[in-house]
This record gives structure tokens, sequence and C-alpha cells, in this order.
């Protein structure tokens, strides 16, 4: 079963992508404190993370970016979602992997989490 870390400082987006993934059959870990992601990313060693952008401090792009700079976390797939415009460029210079808009569907969610996680 594939372990997959989601930081959103939204509550509601972390339940929602929590609960659609978990039922989905992955192993989920949900947080809304982005200073506490490295940590939990030591801990869990996922197989996937999803970050949002616009967090307070670190916030998805520098939280990408220090992941990035840890050789175990170097090469896990990194899913950045965000309702910031034109923030694709951004997140993969960033060292995200992939991106997603919101508002977004679970299908959509659905598709690239697999992928990513394929491509491994």
């Amino acid at each position: 079963m594939a372990k997959i870390v989601i930081v959103d400082d939204d509550e509601k987006v972390t339940t929602l992508l929590g609960r659609f993934l978990a039922a989905t059959g992955y192993q989920v870990t949900t947080l809304n404190d982005s200073s506490k992601a490295m940590q939990a990313a030591n801990t869990v060693r996922p197989d996937l993370i999803i970050l949002d952008i616009m967090m307070p401090y670190p916030d998805g792009f520098t939280l990408c970016k220090m992941l990035r700079e840890e050789p175990k976390f170097a090469k896990t797939p990194i899913l950045i979602i965000t309702a910031l415009d034109n923030s694709n460029s951004k997140a993969t210079t960033f060292g995200a992997n992939d991106y997603l808009a919101k508002p977004f569907n679970l299908d959509e969610l659905a598709y690239k989490v697999e992928t990513l996680l394929k491509k491994e």
C-alpha cells in the first residue's frame, strides 16, 4: 500500500483528500501545519507528497525545495495543489513533479496520484 503525505493548512481540504485517497486504498497522513511536514515525511517515508502552495511558512514552494534537498526525498514524487494562477512553471522549478489547480475534481486527482506513483 502506497503511503501519501498531504500538507495543506485548510482542514477541509486535507479531510476531503485524506478520506478520498484512503478509500482508494492508500495509507494517508494529513498535516495542517507545514512546519511539521519534514518531521512527518521522515517518520512516514511517503511514496508521494501532496503540497498546497499558499500556507504559512514554510509555503509549498519552500517546502518542496526543502524536501528536494534531502537525499531520501530527492526522487519522491511531489504534487502541488493550489488556487494560484500560472503556478505550473513555478511548481516544477521548485522540484514538484506535477501540478493540480484548485478547484479540481477527484477523478483528476486520482489519475495524477496513480500516474506519479507508477513513475516511481
